[in-house]
């Protein structure tokens, strides 16, 4: 895991595009449910939204280590270490571990090597607690935060590989994000990452990207905190470029690492049988709606993160865009370790999405924080400030949310729905966080009984939200049946296409982009 990773900095990433991007599946609409360090890495550990696990912030009272610490053994390393498996942590944890308790080993970790706050956010001269004991590295090169992470992490797996239980091992680096100490060209109104000195100036002359909405001209359609700020002036400017640039070079050192601990992971042997998760806790501004750096808000330069799965059963070189999100990173593991939770999860395992293309599911994401809370679907995004203000975008005319459609009288209905399906989100727990539209595949039988077909049986897409199907693609096995874009969207197949028992599925479009599929088993009389 980085830390403020925003998805555009990937491309600098050459051994993660090629050791993990090109031999794994990459979720290219993934999403930060609450896009700030503390509620996005508990998200990540709980497998539940903020509004149930209830950390909402950095620093108490909201959030921080201390408000989770007394139900922390009631998370995923716990879970893991139940099913069998060695935990390890190393590097950044949640924040203000360290502070109450610096030899504090939270729960659930048979090992541990947490960087205790606040000397997390130095690249040189920061305290890890090693198993209880507290250990200061210094200002040497050789200390250099990330190196250290890295060449930890291969220690842990040429030890940990050889022995027969296996071990779940969490990295968690701290670059990109910004970190002392300061260097000699950071600009001065700017906080920026110390990239390592081999990787220093590696971008010196690149420019900082210029999406349409970088100092947004016009943002009379945003809320008061957008439309209260001031054009970026061209010094600021330049100072979110040189930040920029040295997070695009703080990330150099993170590829390395990476292609280390693959490399140690191929020699011990345990590659092929191993899933490798890489993704961020919340993206990053540059400047995006005069937003010179951060995250938190809504838009999509804070929101969206990067996800890569690698693993065994994960196809190579595959791109996925079902709407997935951090809340779903703890199902995908236990998932891969047949562990068990002992929270009620909302999220659910991503492995059926990257091992089968046609696997969809229609249900909405969720953003949330205590100032907003917002509906992500596959067009839309429609948000609700605690301040009243509302904005809708539609991101398949407007993909960079320059002009919100909140007031325009057109949107009326389409805000009513969004709403309404917000409302659910906003309280949801479990299975209904995953509930996505109401859809059902119905058959109905021609000379045989329900679940035997004779002669024919006709396929059906039925439910409340029928009404708001687009098209239907039908399919046998892998073959494509039909498609079918008009009411009341219907397939009929023989029993002379029937195996002994058939996987029959539907994918429905709906109207506004959501994607659902639908399974069912058949088999010839």
């Amino acid at each position: 895991m980085t830390d403020d990773q925003a998805v555009e900095s990937m491309r600098v990433m050459t051994n993660v595009n090629a050791l993990l991007a090109a031999r794994g599946t990459t979720f290219v609409n993934n999403f930060a449910s609450f896009p700030l360090c503390c509620p996005s890495r508990t998200t990540y550990i709980t497998g539940q939204y903020g509004h149930n696990h209830t950390i909402m912030g950095n620093a108490p009272p909201a959030g921080g280590y201390e408000k989770l610490a007394p139900t922390h053994g009631n998370s995923l390393p716990a879970w893991l270490r139940q099913a069998g498996y060695h935990t390890v942590h190393l590097g950044k944890y949640l924040n203000g571990y360290g502070q109450a308790r610096p030899t504090e080993v939270p729960a659930g970790w048979n090992e541990w090597y947490g960087s205790t706050d606040p000397s997390t956010y130095r690249f040189y001269n920061y305290t890890l607690n090693e198993n209880g004991r507290l250990a200061t590295y210094g200002t040497g090169a050789a200390n250099y935060q990330t190196d250290v992470y890295g060449r930890k992490a291969v220690e842990l797996i040429r030890r940990l590989a050889p022995a027969t239980q296996p071990f779940f091992l969490s990295v968690a680096f701290l670059a990109p994000h910004s970190g002392g100490p300061r260097d000699a060209d950071d600009p001065g109104n700017q906080a920026t990452p110390s990239p390592a000195p081999r990787h220093r100036n590696r971008f010196a002359s690149e420019p900082l990207p210029a999406p349409p909405s970088l100092n947004e001209a016009d943002v009379s359609d945003k809320p008061a905190g957008i439309r209260n700020r001031p054009l970026i002036r061209p010094a600021r400017l330049n100072g979110i470029r040189e930040n920029y640039q040295q997070r695009l070079e703080s990330l150099l050192a993170v590829d390395e690492a990476i292609r280390d601990i693959m490399a140690a992971l191929e020699a011990s042997g345990e590659l092929s049988r191993t899933l490798i998760v890489f993704t961020s806790d919340n993206g990053f501004f540059h400047g995006e709606h005069r937003v010179p750096d951060g995250k938190v808000l809504v838009y999509e330069p804070s929101v969206r993160v990067p996800l890569i799965l690698r693993g065994p059963g994960v196809p190579a070189g595959v791109v996925r865009p079902n709407l997935v999100a951090n809340v779903d990173l703890a199902a995908t593991i236990l998932d891969v370790a047949n562990a068990r939770p002992g929270r009620r999860l909302d999220g659910r395992t991503l492995l059926p999405f990257a091992r089968d293309g046609l696997v969809r599911s229609s249900r909405d994401i969720l953003l949330e924080t205590p100032t907003y809370s917002a509906i992500r679907t596959p067009r839309y995004v429609f948000v609700q400030h605690s301040s009243g203000d509302q904005e809708l975008y539609d991101l398949a005319r407007d993909p960079h949310q320059l002009q919100s459609l909140h007031a325009d009288p057109a949107s009326a209905r389409l805000k009513a729905d969004l709403g309404s399906r917000l409302a659910r989100l906003r309280a949801c727990a479990c299975d209904s966080c995953r509930r996505g539209a109401d859809l059902r595949l119905a058959a109905r039988y021609r000379r045989g009984r329900a679940g035997c077909v004779r002669s024919t049986v006709r396929l059906r897409i039925a439910g409340s939200a029928a009404a708001r199907v687009f098209f239907v693609s039908f399919y046998r096995g892998r073959t494509r049946l039909r498609r079918d874009s008009r009411a009341p969207y219907t397939a009929a197949i023989s029993s002379r296409r029937l195996r002994t028992r058939t996987l029959v599925r539907a994918v429905v479009t709906l109207r506004d982009r959501r994607s659902q599929s639908l399974d069912r088993a058949l088999r010839a009389c």
